[in-house]
């Protein structure tokens, strides 16, 4: 599945170039991927969709007293900069050490919303049934930024799509 991620990533790098599911699957057929394999990346791709779908950027304005929502009404609370996103036994394995570290450093470098976070988790969640390698996280987290329309910076997109056979200067 991720190497069809990859191919999608690749050849439509503009999301909006992107074409309709049915249509992106029969591209990939053409391209040679197993049905198997395209199946399941599409199904990944549509719980993206979704997400994005939903997305709706949230101001972090705090409203004065006088425009608090009435008694009642329910708040959203954002996440504040001391608060804690604890990961459940599941997401621990499922994630493993280096997934969780490489999360941290995307929020710690303030990249990552927490509404991003959130989709990264859930999608790399939905990749397979064993736990997910750094390599295939950094394919989830290149996906979720494409799916979501944010270009990542170049620091970022360096580290997503770092080649450890590529020999540095």
């Amino acid at each position: 599945m991720f190497d069809v991620l990859v191919y999608v990533y690749e050849h439509f790098w503009r999301g909006d170039s992107c074409p309709e599911l049915p249509q992106l699957g029969r591209k990939l057929s053409a391209a040679g991927f197993e049905s198997d394999d395209i199946e399941q990346a599409l199904d990944w791709l549509a719980g993206l969709s979704l997400a994005a779908d939903a997305y709706q950027p949230i101001a972090l304005e705090v409203p004065s007293p006088a425009e608090a929502q009435p008694s009642g009404a329910a708040l959203l609370h954002l996440p504040h900069g001391n608060s804690l996103r604890v990961y459940t036994p599941q997401e621990q394995q499922h994630l493993g050490a280096e997934g969780l570290g490489f999360l941290h450093f995307l929020e710690s470098a303030g990249k990552l919303s927490a509404q991003l976070r959130e989709t990264m988790i859930d999608r790399a969640m939905a990749a397979s049934n064993r736990p997910v390698t750094l390599d295939e996280f950094k394919i989830i987290a290149l996906m979720v930024y494409w799916g979501f329309g944010v270009e990542p910076d170049a620091l970022i997109l360096d580290e997503l799509c770092d080649d450890p056979e590529r020999v540095p200067h």
